[in-house]
C-alpha cells in the first residue's frame, strides 16, 4: 500500500482512559465520534489503508471505526500490527473477544515477533509509523508509548492529528 494513502493510530489503553472500559461513558462516545470524523476526513483526502496496533482501549475504538468506514467504502483496508503472537493472552475475556472479532475484520495481520520481547511494542509502533503518512493520536499528555510514538512520528515527518482524551 502506498504510504501517502496510509494512516496509523496510537492511543492509550483502557486502563489509562478516564472511563476505563466503559464504552457508554459520554467522554468515550465523544472520542469515538471524533475518531470517526477524522477517518472520514482522511478518506476524503485519499487515505485508504489504516494500521491498528490492536491494544485495548483507544486502538480498538480506532480499528472498529475503520471497519465502520469500510462498510461505507469497500476500498478501505485495515491492517493489524501485532507486536507479538499472543498479545491478548493475559487480557480478560471481554477484551480477548473484542480483539479476536476485530482481527477477523482485518485485511492483513502483521505479527512482528513470535513471542514477547522488551522492544516488541516499540517495534510495532515504529512499523506503523514507517508505513504511514498520517498518525491519529489519542493523547492525555502522560509519558509512555503514545508519546514515544508521537515523537518518532514527528521525526519521520508524519502528519499528526491529535485528539484529546475526554475532549468536548
Amino acid at each position: 500500500m502506498e504510504r501517502e494513502k496510509t494512516c496509523c493510530f496510537t492511543g492509550h489503553r483502557a486502563d489509562k482512559l478516564p472511563w476505563g472500559g466503559n464504552d457508554r461513558d459520554p467522554a468515550c462516545l465523544r472520542l469515538k465520534a471524533a475518531i470517526a470524523d477524522v477517518l472520514a476526513s482522511l478518506y476524503a483526502a485519499g487515505c485508504r489503508h489504516f494500521i491498528c496496533g490492536m491494544a485495548t482501549g483507544a486502538d480498538m475504538y480506532f480499528g472498529e471505526s475503520v471497519v465502520a468506514l469500510r462498510d461505507e467504502h469497500p476500498d478501505v483496508t485495515l491492517e493489524a500490527a501485532i507486536p507479538h503472537a499472543g498479545q491478548e493472552a493475559r487480557w480478560n475475556d471481554y477484551w480477548k473477544g473484542r480483539y479476536f472479532r476485530l482481527a477477523e475484520e482485518c485485511d492483513t495481520l502483521t505479527v512482528l515477533h513470535k513471542s514477547y520481547t522488551p522492544e516488541c511494542m516499540m517495534d510495532r509502533n515504529r512499523y506503523m509509523v514507517d508505513h504511514s503518512h498520517y498518525l491519529i493520536a489519542v493523547y492525555n499528555g502522560a509519558p509512555g508509548g503514545t508519546r514515544s510514538t508521537m515523537l518518532y512520528a514527528m521525526r519521520q515527518g508524519l502528519e499528526i492529528i491529535e485528539l484529546e482524551v475526554g475532549a468536548k
